[in-house]
């Protein structure tokens, strides 16, 4: 396979050109306000099939989705409640993903089974301008092999992927090596799933945490 690299600073039609390679079933590293990520259309199921064997993940293991706005995710969610509402407003774009009940719309696939989905917006204005104008949400996860940590240095991802992504978004070094704060409101409330990005301290300040 010939990976494309993506410079960001300097292509500038690099972002018609990721959208078309999304649209054929395209697996690729994303920028994110967190760590680097590895992800394709989050409603294909054979980009999804081939997304979980590069990075070696489990089936079992769900996979989150990255969308451009709160309007789009309602789209994919049901059945929202009030703290839900609450912490979309209060914390995206930004390091919360929040564990919604999923439409029938979100392949079983993607979520492993499981009748919920995790959905955040990135603070990131290469990856929202892709997920923006390509109308789809993005299934994202953290650019490494399962079982290893999230990497964010260019040099690394490429020789672990270059042979293996149809494309690399190289949007220069993310200072952030955090990964997002994973969430579940349960009985009204927050549940924290994965410690991230997001301290529960924060949190705490204006809901309950289990």
């Amino acid at each position: 396979m010939q990976t494309v690299i993506y410079n960001t600073k300097s292509d500038i039609l690099f972002v018609n050109n990721i959208i078309d390679k999304l649209n054929n079933g395209a697996v690729g590293i994303f920028p994110t306000d967190t760590v680097y990520g590895i992800g394709c259309n989050a409603l294909d199921c054979k980009a999804l099939e081939k997304l979980y064997n590069i990075k070696q993940r489990s089936l079992n293991k769900p996979i989150n989705i990255l969308v451009s706005s709160i309007e789009m995710a309602k789209k994919y969610i049901e059945n929202i409640n009030t703290i839900e509402e609450e912490l979309m407003n209060y914390y995206w774009p930004g390091g919360l993903t929040i564990i919604f009940q999923k439409s029938h719309i979100i392949p079983n696939l993607l979520t492993a089974g499981f009748d919920t989905v995790g959905i955040r917006i990135p603070n990131n204005k290469v990856c929202l301008d892709i997920i923006d104008k390509f109308g789809f949400p993005l299934a994202m996860s953290s650019a490494n092999i399962s079982n290893k940590p999230p990497d964010n240095n260019l040099n690394s991802l490429m020789l672990d992927f270059s042979s293996k992504v149809d494309f690399i978004i190289n949007d220069g070094e993310l200072h952030n090596e955090i990964p997002s704060t994973i969430v579940k409101v349960e009985d009204n409330k927050i549940n924290i799933l994965r410690a991230g990005s997001i301290c529960r301290s924060d949190i705490c300040k204006y809901w309950e945490v289990i």
